[in-house]
């Protein structure tokens, strides 16, 4: 039972990491830099959705997901905060 319990939250990870990936590649291309610390934040949002890649890669489904929420948190946060428009 236990290992059906670990399946099944292995899929709904996975299907997190799909989901996330999905808004933050659909949401970089329309995301512009408003000064230089935006640039940084921009720069910074964009590593984190690399090193998801490579931790999905990798097999990682915790660490890949932890850095596309990083990302989302920080193109959020850049908006709010009119560094990113």
């Amino acid at each position: 039972m236990a290992s059906n319990i670990g399946v099944m939250l292995e899929r709904k990870l996975a299907g997190e990491i799909e989901t996330w990936t999905s808004r933050l590649d659909g949401a970089l291309p329309l995301t512009k830099p408003s000064e230089d610390d935006g640039k940084a934040l921009l720069k910074d949002i964009q590593a984190y959705r690399k090193d998801s890649e490579y931790f999905l890669e990798k097999g990682d489904l915790i660490k890949s997901f932890e850095c596309l929420i990083w990302a989302w948190a920080l193109l959020e946060i850049g908006k709010r905060f009119r560094y990113l428009e």
